[in-house]
């Protein structure tokens, strides 16, 4: 089911590029920015938030109102937006398998001579505009438009809450690792992963779709407990997957000097030697391949691997004890069901 509406999400976010084009007239005041935003937008991802978006809805609805692909492109618009940015903070210079907007921009910039401004620069300027026409896609769903207010301002709360958890992670990367307790990192991820991914998106369309509050505060919680799990899966993939596997370098999260659950769990469990080659590789400017073997090693004798896959394992059952007990139509329970497993599989 979910396969079916992430297609359905492909066409639409194809259309949408053509449509926006046409209405702000983006192409003719700038081929660049008009085909940089299309290029990005249009790149393989995995779609969860416009998914999980039009779950949310259509568990509730009687009928798929028209405009609602439209409007859950939005989330996956405000996912570009925010990429965006946060590869600019990062220094990352590949998003998706291919060049950030920042990096491919500073290769067009290459071609000029005494150029005053920067890929980074034009690339702030791309997000911006992707926020902009993730609120104007927002609106194009048929439907109460007190419901639609009321969704809007999740979404907007949605946007709000990952900007505070970026800015939390970045002054957390600052603090020691002996500072950094579970209920920091747990905060992190509520805000940038477990809110922003899963529980909003679902409890935005189930808004649209005049689901009771009750069954709505179900969905937030089953959000947050699959977006846990989510984070803790994606952490060790971003540790021990191969950069072909997760399409940008495996040193990102040791570079930004993440304080993941796996990293702190590894630390508290290790003796003082291991801890003590942690805080190196957390003080360094240069982490190369050799500190990222040395952190594999850590984190796999510390016990820490073990544990954070039973920790999204035991979040993942308790999410799907909470879905089961909702009234959300029975072909979507299952699918949500089904994608918790797929999660915990990944």
């Amino acid at each position: 089911m979910f396969t079916k509406i992430k297609n359905r999400i492909e066409k639409e976010i194809t259309a949408y590029t053509g449509y926006f084009d046409k209405l702000y007239s983006l192409n003719k005041i700038s081929p660049l920015l008009s085909g940089t935003i299309k290029e990005f937008l249009c790149r393989k991802g995995k779609r969860i938030r416009p998914v999980l978006f039009a779950a949310g809805y259509l568990g509730f609805a009687k009928k798929p109102a028209p405009g609602l692909y439209r409007s859950a492109v939005s989330i996956e618009l405000l996912h570009a937006f925010l990429l965006a940015h946060d590869d600019i903070i990062d220094n990352a210079g590949m998003r998706r398998g291919k060049p950030s907007m920042h990096a491919a921009l500073d290769h067009h910039l290459s071609r000029y001579q005494n150029v005053k401004c920067t890929g980074r620069d034009l690339a702030i300027i791309g997000g911006d505009m992707m926020y902009a026409l993730a609120m104007e896609a927002f609106l194009a769903i048929k439907e109460d438009p007190r419901r639609k207010e009321k969704a809007l301002r999740r979404f907007i709360a949605a946007a709000f809450y990952t900007g505070a958890g970026e800015f939390v992670e970045l002054l957390d990367a600052i603090k020691p690792i002996e500072q950094i307790t579970e209920k920091d990192v747990y905060k992190i991820y509520d805000l940038k992963t477990a809110r922003y991914t899963f529980a909003s998106p679902l409890c935005i369309g189930a808004e649209l779709a005049g689901a009771p509050e009750k069954q709505i505060d179900k969905l937030f919680r089953f959000g947050m407990c699959l977006g846990r799990a989510f984070q803790i899966k994606d952490d060790i993939i971003g540790i021990f997957n191969s950069e072909e596997e997760i399409g940008k370098p495996n040193l990102t999260d040791l570079r930004e000097g993440k304080k993941t659950l796996l990293v702190l769990e590894a630390y508290k469990n290790s003796d003082k030697n291991g801890k003590t080659t942690i805080k190196n590789i957390f003080s360094k400017n240069d982490v190369g391949k050799k500190d990222l073997l040395e952190i594999q090693k850590i984190i796999r004798k510390s016990g820490s691997l073990d544990n954070a896959k039973k920790e999204a394992a035991k979040l993942t059952a308790e999410g799907k004890s909470i879905i089961q007990s909702s009234s959300i139509n029975p072909r979507y329970k299952q699918a949500l069901i089904d994608f918790s497993d797929k999660i915990l599989s990944m």
